[in-house]
């Protein structure tokens, strides 16, 4: 019987490197694919944060350019809001808020003369012209004035006369400007005109005077007839009814402010009750300002009349005259009226302005 062969030991050896060697190859392999997958997968999840982040850096640069864009559109759309809301101003007006009723009633007391009766509603209607300021119709001269040569920015008041409801002042206000309102005396037409003023810092009184012809005279219109004593209740009266006014201006007052011994009276009251008067200019032959120099008051009054034409180009035309005038002495004062087209003419001159300090009457 013959001997079994014994397995040769070097074909044993060859035989367990080729197992390793094919078993480390599998194995890098398998190590490559997956280094390969992962180092794939954080290349790939670092390109996705790279565009995401790219994204929302485009969307954050577009929603900030929309944000300008739309601050720049409703910029444009306040400053046309203001025009298109003046065109409303001399509509009628419905009630006052029913905040002031209460008010209105609680002044009752001391306003029994002039306000108790009254409704609380309060109705205006549109103006035909501006020109019932003016006796004929006709301005009158300016007054001489010394031409000032400064360093200091000349200033310029622009007063509103004949404010008397919430249209004017909301219409005056959404200029965002300093403009000085100069309120009427409350009346059954406007019953609320001076709590309206109550809620403002600084307001002028416009005082109704008699005029040499005007149809629509106001109530308690003062006359050139009136006693020593009746001015000098109605100023007190005024003064119940306006406790913070400083300066008060005449409404209409072309034979009023013309009689020497009216104005008078009228001047020596106001100064009793520390009230200076501001000349509205309805006439030429004012005696305002040698009655002021009689009391030793400094005469102060209108250089321009804005709105005397109602025309948005003549009151442009008048806005750009009032900001020479001030150039040239140093200050002046302009006179209009709640009209549409006198807040649209002042709402586009506010670069005009940048000439001027546009100041409210107390700084001038």
């Amino acid at each position: 019987m013959s001997k079994r062969k014994k397995a040769s030991p070097k074909k044993s050896s060859n035989f367990l490197s080729y197992t390793v060697w094919s078993l480390a190859f599998v194995a890098i392999v398998l190590s490559s694919f997956v280094a390969g997958y992962y180092i794939g997968h954080d290349s790939a999840k670092d390109d996705a944060l790279k565009k995401e982040q790219s994204k929302e850096k485009t969307k954050q640069s577009m929603i900030k350019k929309l944000e300008q864009e739309s601050i720049k559109k409703k910029s444009l759309e306040d400053e046309q809001s203001v025009s298109d809301r003046l065109k409303e101003v001399l509509k009628k007006e419905p009630a006052v808020a029913e905040t002031l009723k209460d008010s209105n009633e609680s002044n009752k007391s001391n306003d029994s003369n002039v306000t108790s009766s009254l409704p609380i509603k309060e109705v205006v209607s549109e103006y035909e012209n501006a020109s019932h300021e003016i006796e004929e119709a006709v301005l009158p001269k300016a007054v001489e004035r010394k031409i000032v040569k400064s360093l200091k920015r000349p200033k310029l008041a622009i007063i509103i006369d004949d404010v008397s409801v919430k249209s004017h002042v909301n219409a005056i206000k959404g200029l965002h400007l300093p403009i000085t309102m100069s309120f009427l005396p409350p009346s059954k037409a406007r019953p609320s005109s001076h709590i309206l003023a109550s809620q403002e810092s600084f307001y002028m009184v416009h005082l109704p005077m008699e005029a040499q012809s005007f149809k629509s005279e106001e109530p308690l219109t003062l006359r050139v007839d009136d006693s020593n004593e009746k001015i000098v209740q109605r100023v007190v009266e005024i003064k119940k009814l306006f406790p913070k006014v400083k300066y008060i201006n005449n409404h209409t007052g072309s034979k009023f402010t013309a009689d020497e011994a009216a104005m008078d009276r009228l001047i020596s009251a106001l100064k009793k009750s520390d009230i200076i008067f501001v000349d509205s200019r309805t006439t030429g032959e004012s005696k305002a300002q040698k009655i002021s120099k009689k009391y030793a008051l400094e005469y102060i009054g209108r250089d321009v009349f804005l709105d005397h034409k109602m025309d948005k180009a003549y009151i442009l035309s008048q806005i750009k005259k009032a900001i020479e005038v001030a150039k040239k002495h140093g200050s002046a004062i302009a006179i209009g009226h709640p009209h549409a087209n006198t807040i649209a003419a002042i709402n586009e001159s506010k670069k005009l302005f940048a000439d001027v300090d546009l100041v409210l009457v107390n700084k001038l």
